[in-house]
């Protein structure tokens, strides 16, 4: 019988993808109005290839996106952009309609639930408090602080040791094939793919080495599936 249940955060448990499409696009919108001279849309653009070369956990996407335009960093630019971000982020910051009541819902049937996330500690957390589902999780395990992120399954084994819970005895529910499932995978564990399509190839993989993976549309047919 399964004991513990372990999460990713971002688009398993919230819509990060969507949120952050709106709130970079209103933090650009303020940094035009105030003289940056591009258009939403070039802007955009810019910013995403920033982020792909940066990373999603470097803070300062701002200050290079502005010193890329004008040879410069422009501190009144950065600042207007940080703080529309920051404030159209937090107020749209919800959990999937279904999640709250999900962790409840395992929870009240004793199962033990914790996050292996790649991410910065701090800002995972926060992510987690924000949401209000925080306390639902025993332990938040980031690449951050075990220094390997997923697929690596030196973050999943430390979350199993934190948690005292046997790999085959756990389950990881994640979005990501390669970083969530296969990595929880390797590592011994079952694993529940949601919110994401399997490839051909990855079904063909699955379906070669008898994987213990399944997939579901949403993240609330976990109370039928466990």
């Amino acid at each position: 019988m399964l004991k513990a249940v372990f999460f990713d955060i971002d688009d398993t448990l919230y819509d990060t993808s969507g949120f952050a499409k709106l709130a970079r696009n209103a933090a650009l919108d303020m940094m035009i109005d105030a003289g940056l001279p591009l258009t939403t849309s070039e802007a955009y653009d810019l910013l995403r290839e920033i982020i792909a070369q940066k990373g999603s956990n470097y803070d300062k996407h701002f200050n290079v996106l502005t010193k890329t335009v004008f040879g410069e960093e422009k501190p009144l630019l950065i600042a207007l952009g940080m703080i529309n971000y920051h404030n159209v982020k937090f107020a749209l910051l919800r959990p999937f309609p279904r999640t709250t009541s999900t962790l409840i819902d395992l929870t009240s049937k004793g199962y033990r639930l914790g996050v292996i996330s790649n991410g910065i500690t701090i800002k995972q957390w926060e992510k987690l408090i924000r949401l209000g589902i925080y306390n639902f999780f025993e332990e938040v395990v980031t690449s951050d602080e075990v220094g390997f992120e997923k697929p690596h399954s030196r973050i999943f084994e430390e979350a199993l040791n934190r948690m005292g819970c046997k790999a085959e005895k756990s389950i990881m529910i994640g979005n990501k094939f390669n970083e969530d499932i296969m990595g929880a995978v390797n590592a011994g564990m079952s694993a529940i793919l949601v919110n994401s399509q399997l490839t051909k190839e990855e079904k063909d993989l699955i379906e070669k080495e008898k994987l213990d993976v399944r997939v579901i549309a949403d993240i609330s047919d976990l109370q039928k599936i466990l």
